[in-house]
């Protein structure tokens, strides 16, 4: 399997149907989050269980998410993706009770492989300015 078919099971798996158990089937024994503000794990390495705990803590307030891949390109021992999100606002998210709203965000990731194609880290650019905006016009 190619990595770019690769990557797009792992969304669909993990991210998309909320997969903890898949995520070792995926990941590295290290995985690394080197660039993504806003999100609490920044800078953080992360073994497969521990990413099933970000998994599972990130889905909560959005637990019917999903990641619209847009485009991918293939570099030596990375992946980079374009992405539309699409989450409803089910469950509290810190400072922002659930309201039952659709929130929308895009970003960029690219997606780093060891040499058993599996992904070894990340780094990406989200809207989050975005979903802060439209968490905020929801409230009301």
């Amino acid at each position: 399997m190619d990595r770019k078919t690769r990557l797009a099971a792992f969304i669909e798996a993990v991210w998309n149907l909320g997969d903890a158990a898949a995520v070792p089937t995926y990941l590295a024994s290290a995985y690394t989050i080197h660039h993504d503000p806003g999100d609490p794990w920044e800078g953080r390495t992360l073994d497969p269980a521990g990413f099933g705990e970000r998994l599972i803590q990130s889905r909560a307030p959005f637990p019917d998410q999903r990641f619209n891949v847009l485009r991918m390109a293939q570099d030596d021992d990375a992946v980079i993706m374009t992405w539309t999100w699409e989450a409803t606002h089910l469950g509290d998210f810190p400072g922002f009770p659930a309201t039952g709203k659709v929130i929308r965000m895009s970003g960029a990731t690219a997606y780093g492989f060891d040499d058993q194609d599996r992904l070894t880290g990340h780094w990406q650019i989200a809207d989050r300015l975005g979903v802060f905006q439209q968490l905020q016009a929801n409230r009301g």
